[in-house]
């Protein structure tokens, strides 16, 4: 135990430090998005509430959409207060359920008319399956995200110029993708251990930068535009599923370093917001600013073939 403690107080040091500072640059743009309609996937908590409570104040009709229905209307009503605006609606949206993510969406398109920017934020820390039988964080991380985006696609293409906008990690970075295992086993690798469960985050985070780069790709042509980003080390509740020890070094190490849920959404507010980004089409950004990725991440061959690998296991 007393090794897994110190690799976890390793794993989460070097995420802190990974490409940005603590405090952070700010979202500089000062568009307002009156009659704009945006959607925050995991928005009633950490940054993702931030970032619906930013959203609205610029003037956006904001959906969060959420697991919880209790969480997800105790959020409603704090992201109103905080905002100002009544244009916010809940939503539910359960990642780790196919059929959840189909009913969104099928409900969505009936009832509002416009998207303009979808905000994939949603994620999880935690090992376990979702209810169509694929590793928690692959599923919720990265499939559930891949689906959403691919049934609401037609629509953020019909209201361009419009932007996709998901939330990764600099735990990308000691991610792999073994589609041998993928295949076989309908998860990202074997583990059980706080460790793994940290591997396996990583893994998902490639995911989703490789999603995004296969995504730029094919909106070629369109005015739809994506990008992948690190928020940075933020103090949220993403490990509230983590043993006493683990919250313990993490919470202590957040005293320090972490970033405020404010701060932490400004890079999310950057790629949604910022005004002549759209040649960064398909970027990884970090503190507000376009970073260079290693190659694993930027594998025209691998990005193609999760793309096709997640069509079949979405059924799309």
């Amino acid at each position: 135990m007393y090794t897994i403690v110190l690799l976890v107080g390793f794993f989460i040091a070097a995420y802190i430090f990974h490409e940005t500072t603590v405090k952070g640059k700010s979202c500089t743009s000062k568009a307002k998005l009156h009659g704009k309609t945006v959607i925050v996937t995991g928005s009633n908590t950490g940054i993702g509430k931030t970032t619906a409570i930013e959203l609205a104040k610029r003037g956006a009709r904001v959906i969060l959409a959420c697991r919880s229905k209790q969480r997800g209307e105790a959020a409603l009503q704090d992201v109103k207060r905080e905002s100002g605006s009544n244009q916010v609606v809940f939503m539910q949206l359960d990642l780790a359920s196919f059929k959840s993510v189909r009913s969104f969406a099928e409900n969505f398109l009936k009832t509002e008319p416009r998207l303009d920017i979808l905000i994939n934020n949603a994620g999880v820390l935690l090992i376990g399956r979702t209810k169509d039988g694929f590793g928690l964080m692959f599923g919720v991380n990265h499939l559930g995200h891949f689906l959403l985006t691919n049934l609401l696609l037609d629509r953020l293409k019909e209201c361009g110029p419009s932007r996709v906008v998901n939330v990764s990690s600099a735990a990308h970075n000691w991610g792999t993708v073994d589609f041998d295992y993928l295949n076989t086993h309908r998860d990202l690798r074997v583990g059980t251990t706080w460790l793994d469960t940290f591997r396996i985050y990583g893994d998902s985070k490639l995911c989703n930068i490789l999603f995004t780069h296969e995504l730029a790709k094919r909106l070629k042509g369109t005015k739809v535009t994506c990008y992948s980003l690190h928020p940075g080390g933020i103090k949220t509740e993403l490990i509230r599923n983590a043993d006493s020890t683990v919250q313990m070094i993490i919470s202590n190490l957040g005293m320090f370093f972490f970033k405020t849920p404010l701060q932490g959404s400004q890079t999310t507010l950057h790629c949604a917001l910022q005004e002549g980004i759209e040649h960064l089409n398909g970027r990884y950004f970090s503190n507000c600013t376009a970073k260079n990725v290693f190659a694993k991440a930027r594998d025209d061959a691998a990005s193609k073939k999760l793309w096709e690998i997640s069509e079949r296991f979405c059924g799309i």
